[in-house]
C-alpha cells in the first residue's frame, strides 16, 4: 500500500487527487497545544477553465501551489490539521488563474466537512456550544453556524394535534416578553410537540386557533397544573377535551399549606419565653419531614433514641407529640393526609366529601388551598379517573433546564428553541 493510500485511509479522505509524501506528519505547537499537522498536495489535470469554459487543449498549465491549513477531526486525542498545497492553474486563453478544488472542504472554507459533521452530531449531546467548539478547535460562532446550516428549520404542521396533551411552563431567555415560556408534549408517546416564547392566555389562544376546528376537536385530554389561564384556554380551543389536573400539583397545594402553618406555629413558639416552647420549636424544625410522610408509612415498630426527646421513641410517637403542640396544626395535618390518601388511592367520593366540608378548624393557608381544590373539583376528579400525569413533561422540562444551565444561559429564544428541538430529534439533519 502506498503512503498516499495509507494516509487517506487513516484520515478518511476519499479524494484520490490528494497525495501524501514521506514524513508527511509532524508535531507542531499551535496556540499552545501540540497538534498533528499532515502535509499533502492536491493536484490533477484540469479539464476546462471555470472562467471562460475553454476545454484544456494544452491551454491550461500548472502555475504553482497555494497552501491552505484545514481543520480535521482529532487524531488520537490531538488536534489535527491538513496543510494542503492546492495546485494553481493558468488559462492562456483568458489569462485567468484558479485553484484545484476538493470535496473534503467547501470552497473558501478551512474547516473540513468531516469536522462539520462531527460538530452537528455533538449538537445532540447535552454540552455547551463553547465546549463543542473547544473539542473541535473552532470558534463558538463557527459552531453556531454549523448548527444552523446542518439542520432544517422547524415548521409546525397545523393539520395535526396529539389526542392527549400535557401543558407546562419554564423560564427561558430574557428577550421573551412574557415571564415564562410554554411547552407542550404528547402524553402518550412522550414526544415533545412545541415550545412557545410566551405562556400568556392571548398568545396561546392565538397559537392554537391556527389549527383547524376539526383538528382541535380530536383532542381528548389535556393534563395541566392549577394555572387558571390554561383551563380557560382548554375550554375555548379544545371543545371535546377533558381537563386533568396533575396529581402532584394537587398534593403540592396542601403540602405547602401544611408547611406554612407549621412555620407559623414555630414562629410563635420561638418568640415565647417558656423553655418548653423553645424546645418544641426545635423539635418541629428537626422532624418536619415526618409530618409530610404518608400516615401508613410512618414507622411505629422500631424504637430508637431521639436526642431532642432524650429517650427511645418510634416515628409515630414523634408525630403524635408534634401534632399535640397545636390543634390547628393537627387539623391541617389531618386535612393533608386525607387529600393525599384520596388522590393516591383515587377515592373520588372521599375527596368530593372532604373538600365540600366547612373546615372551620383549618388555618387560613389550608382554607385557601381547599378553596382552590374545590374550584377545580371537576378537573381533579378527572385526574382520579385517568392515568395521565405531567410526569413526562416535567422530565422534558428538566432536560430543557439542563441544556440552558450547561450553556450558562441563552440570549436568543430561537437559538435556544432550535437547540432544544435538536436534542429531542424534532430537527432533522440536512
Amino acid at each position: 500500500m502506498s503512503i498516499s493510500k495509507y494516509m487517506r485511509n487513516v484520515l478518511n479522505i476519499k479524494d484520490l487527487n490528494i497525495h501524501f509524501g514521506e514524513n508527511c506528519c509532524q508535531d507542531v505547537v499551535i496556540k499552545g497545544q501540540i497538534a498533528k499537522v499532515f502535509s499533502a498536495v492536491l493536484t490533477f489535470e484540469a479539464l476546462r477553465c471555470p472562467n471562460c469554459g475553454m476545454e484544456n487543449q494544452q491551454s491550461i498549465v500548472k502555475n504553482g501551489t497555494k497552501k491552505s491549513r484545514i481543520v480535521l477531526p482529532e487524531v488520537s486525542g490531538y488536534p489535527a490539521f491538513l496543510d494542503l498545497n492546492k495546485q494553481r492553474f493558468l488559462c492562456r486563453e483568458c489569462s485567468s488563474t484558479f485553484s484545484a478544488q476538493t470535496d473534503i472542504v467547501e470552497e473558501n472554507c478551512f474547516i473540513s466537512r468531516a469536522t462539520k459533521v462531527s460538530i452537528a452530531l455533538y449538537a445532540r449531546k447535552t454540552i455547551s456550544e463553547k465546549d463543542i467548539a473547544a473539542i473541535h478547535h473552532v470558534s463558538a460562532n463557527t459552531t453556531s453556524r454549523v448548527f444552523k446550516n446542518s439542520y432544517n428549520s422547524f415548521k409546525q404542521s397545523y393539520h395535526y394535534l396529539p389526542k392527549h396533551l400535557c401543558f407546562d411552563e419554564f423560564k427561558s431567555v430574557k428577550d421573551c416578553v412574557g415571564a415564562m415560556s410554554f411547552v407542550c408534549c404528547d402524553s402518550q408517546t412522550h414526544q415533545l410537540f412545541d415550545v412557545l416564547p410566551d405562556r400568556r392566555l392571548f398568545k396561546l389562544r392565538e397559537y392554537f386557533l391556527r389549527f383547524p376546528y376539526e383538528v382541535r376537536a380530536r383532542v381528548e385530554t389535556v393534563v395541566t397544573d392549577l394555572y387558571s389561564p390554561y383551563m380557560i384556554l382548554i375550554k375555548e380551543v379544545f371543545p371535546n377535551a377533558k381537563i386533568i389536573i396533575d396529581r402532584f400539583h394537587i398534593i403540592l397545594q396542601v403540602n405547602r399549606a401544611l408547611n406554612q402553618t407549621r412555620i407559623q406555629v414555630m414562629n410563635g413558639l420561638r418568640k415565647s419565653s417558656e423553655p418548653k416552647d423553645r424546645r418544641d420549636y426545635t423539635k418541629l424544625k428537626n422532624y418536619w419531614k415526618l409530618l409530610l410522610m404518608d400516615q401508613d408509612k410512618v414507622d411505629f415498630t422500631n424504637f430508637r433514641y431521639h436526642r431532642l426527646f432524650k429517650k427511645g421513641m418510634c416515628d409515630k410517637d414523634v408525630v403524635d407529640y408534634l401534632l399535640g403542640i397545636d390543634p390547628t396544626l393537627k387539623a391541617n395535618y389531618d386535612a393533608y393526609q386525607t387529600i393525599k390518601y384520596a388522590v393516591n388511592h383515587k377515592e373520588k367520593e372521599m375527596f368530593k366529601d372532604f373538600v365540600n366540608e366547612s373546615h372551620k378548624s383549618l388555618s387560613p393557608n389550608m382554607k385557601k388551598a381547599m378553596q382552590t381544590l374545590k374550584g377545580a373539583e371537576e378537573y381533579i376528579l378527572n385526574s382520579l379517573s385517568y392515568t395521565y400525569s405531567n410526569g413526562v413533561i416535567e422530565g422534558i422540562n428538566n432536560k430543557i433546564k439542563v441544556i440552558k444551565r450547561v450553556s450558562y444561559g441563552y440570549r436568543n429564544f430561537i437559538h435556544f428553541r432550535n437547540r432544544i428541538f435538536i436534542q429531542f430529534n424534532l430537527l432533522q439533519a440536512i
